[in-house]
């Protein structure tokens, strides 16, 4: 099986812990990169900054939170889905809110799918469970996803 990385754009420590946590259990993913607002988000899909440097591809899936310091993560999604190179890349919104503004507005942008976290530690951890079997096992990812270079 091709090397496959995980985006996750969480600014929550508990949050980054508790997922990176059931991935690890479930052997989900051989890498999962973290960033901490939708700036940094966006600079690992552009492999700009810090990110400069990181081999080309894509992730399998991005694991987005809506609200986060520096760029949401709606402002995320309207630039990923608009990208004609990065707008075939999953994202999963995987966040607190409920609102149905927030829903709405992640659909019309493009979003995969949109998941409320749930509050008790063991419903977050399965949660996280199936969001990585399907998205790293299940999903058929599309080709410009795919390789031994993502």
């Amino acid at each position: 099986m091709d090397a496959k990385k995980i985006l996750l754009v969480e600014d929550s420590r508990k949050d980054v812990d508790l997922t990176l946590a059931a991935l690890d259990e479930h052997h989900l993913a051989n890498e999962v990169v973290v960033a901490r607002n939708g700036v940094e988000a966006l600079d690992y899909l552009y492999r700009r900054g810090d990110f400069a440097d990181r081999p080309n591809g894509h992730p399998v899936v991005v694991l987005l939170d809506l609200k986060m310091p520096k760029m949401d993560g709606l402002e995320v999604l309207r630039h990923v889905k608009a990208d004609p190179d990065l707008k075939r890349v999953p994202i999963v919104v995987l966040t607190s809110s409920r609102e149905e503004q927030d829903i709405v507005k992640s659909y019309d942008l493009g979003v995969n799918a949109y998941v409320v976290k749930p509050v008790a530690f063991e419903n977050f951890i399965e949660v996280v469970k199936q969001l990585g079997l399907f998205w790293v096992i299940t999903n058929q990812a599309p080709p410009a996803s795919r390789g031994a270079a993502i």
